[in-house]
């Protein structure tokens, strides 16, 4: 997947270039700089970043990656937060942004970031992740290279005070309560309404009470994939006939509410932060069943309300609960219309769930 927040070393993660947060003259300073001189071995690296002098914030600059899992390291300099009007802010878009464009200079496929500057530079953790999802999504509307967030300590992993407080609220209000049948109802839900009223109308007919033309209420047709206003087959229970008329796939359906919005596939994939080639896998197989966070993922991208998102999600015998923390954060930024999927990956990482850009 082409972003990532993960909690590790920065020193022990695999990827071509590993963002060093330099000191801006060539000398081992302290915390992430100490430990990358450390592991890739200090006179060597140390040697090489006396060539280049000194790096002015904002700025980046690369040398071998020696003992490291990686090809390069790229040395950039962040800002000292003094007070937040010494362009503090205007120089760590600079860091993300100039190395991750000295990294595709250097024809990298994966670059592996720290927080920058929140250590001993003081900078305000929750406006510093703002500033590195801001640039690292920016970077990846163009590029294919996979970028990692490496967080250390959660302690140095903050959302906005709002966020987190808004979030948190909303947990708290839906954990125990229902958020509403109709936003939580799952395929199974949908299916079995169906059932009941199907049976209605053949028990109707079978005592004579049926009238001529009965038809399902236009919900429930089109949760089947039939035309609104169709009267369904009389007596049309059986296991074969119901197998036969399932409706949409959950491939199909995707696409075609991909056509809905008149969005590209590009779009799509780069929107739900999913790898070109697992995209590609779901477009050619109309029988491909997604795991939840790939499923939520696409929805996500779609921008789908929540009766539209549960609606995809049950095409693949997936539902939302209430009992789930997870659910319930993606359920929140549904409902804020917030669909920024590195602005979701983060409050699921920070309360402790998995990323959608785990594993999918």
């Amino acid at each position: 997947m082409p972003f990532q927040i993960i909690r590790n070393d920065i020193t022990k993660v695999k990827a071509d270039a590993i963002v060093n947060t330099a000191n801006p003259k060539p000398v081992i300073g302290d915390g992430t700089d100490r430990a990358i001189y450390s592991a890739a071995g200090e006179k060597q690296l140390l040697a090489q970043r006396k060539k280049i002098g000194v790096i002015e914030p904002g700025q980046a600059r690369s040398t071998d990656a020696f003992q490291l899992q990686a090809r390069y390291v790229i040395h950039t300099v962040g800002p000292a937060w003094i007070d937040g009007n010494h362009s503090e802010r205007e120089i760590l878009h600079d860091c993300y942004r100039n190395s991750l464009e000295l990294a595709d200079e250097l024809k990298c496929g994966s670059i592996a970031f720290p927080l920058i500057a929140t250590g001993v530079y003081g900078f305000p953790k929750d406006e510093a992740l703002q500033i590195a999802l801001a640039e690292i999504s920016r970077f990846l509307l163009t590029s294919d290279m996979d970028v990692i967030l490496v967080v250390f300590d959660r302690k140095a992993f903050e959302l906005s005070g709002r966020l987190m407080s808004d979030i948190s609220e909303y947990i708290d209000e839906n954990g125990v309560h229902s958020i509403g049948r109709e936003e939580y109802r799952g395929g199974n839900d949908r299916r079995r309404e169906y059932l009941d009223a199907l049976r209605v109308a053949a028990d109707a007919e079978r005592r004579g009470e049926g009238q001529e033309g009965m038809s399902l209420p236009a919900h429930l047709q089109a949760a089947k994939g039939m035309p609104a206003g169709k009267p369904p087959a009389a007596g049309g229970e059986s296991l074969d006939e119901l197998l036969e008329n399932t409706g949409d796939t959950f491939q199909q359906r995707l696409f075609r509410l991909i056509d809905e919005k008149g969005m590209d596939d590009v779009a799509v994939y780069k929107k739900a932060n999913i790898d070109r080639k697992l995209f590609s896998r779901i477009r050619c197989n109309k029988d491909y069943h997604p795991t939840k966070k790939t499923a939520v993922a696409l929805a996500i991208a779609l921008e789908l309300d929540m009766p539209a998102l549960q609606d995809l999600l049950s095409r693949a015998g997936i539902a939302l609960s209430p009992s789930s923390r997870f659910d319930l954060i993606i359920s929140y930024f549904v409902k804020e219309k917030n669909y920024n999927i590195y602005t979701i990956d983060a409050a699921l990482f920070n309360y402790g769930q998995p990323t959608l850009s785990s594993e999918k």
